[in-house]
């Protein structure tokens, strides 16, 4: 599996999982870098918690609403904290989503928001 899947794709449906097993699936932006996708997040999300304790995710290109245009792949996810890979992560998201991107970004800043990167791997 590549990550052909998700060219020209702008969303991506994250499925992570609590700790009692249960899956919480959360449509996303996204960006690819190389080999990988990374997912810009509030770094106290309920995903970047749930992926802190347990890597294991399936994802699957999506609509905004999370409807699945393909079929679900596996993959690992790593919550990512250091200042420089977070503002690699906005550039790749401000050249991918532009302006959109921007005024997301504004409102976080309004509230003072921490954010945080997650990379995603396919299996």
């Amino acid at each position: 599996m590549t990550l052909e899947l998700f060219k020209k794709q702008q969303y991506l449906n994250l499925e992570t999982f609590r700790k009692n097993g249960q899956s919480v699936k959360t449509p996303v932006w996204f960006a690819q870098d190389g080999e990988t996708l990374r997912i810009w997040t509030q770094a106290d999300s309920g995903k970047a918690k749930r992926i802190r304790r347990d890597g294991n995710v399936r994802i699957v290109p999506s609509t905004a609403s999370g409807e699945p245009v393909s079929e679900w792949v596996k993959a690992t996810a790593t919550v990512i904290d250091e200042t420089e890979e977070i503002k690699k992560t906005v550039r790749l998201f401000r050249k991918k989503y532009g302006i959109m991107f921007n005024v997301f970004g504004m409102f976080g800043w309004l509230r003072k928001a921490k954010y945080t990167t997650i990379e995603v791997k396919l299996s």
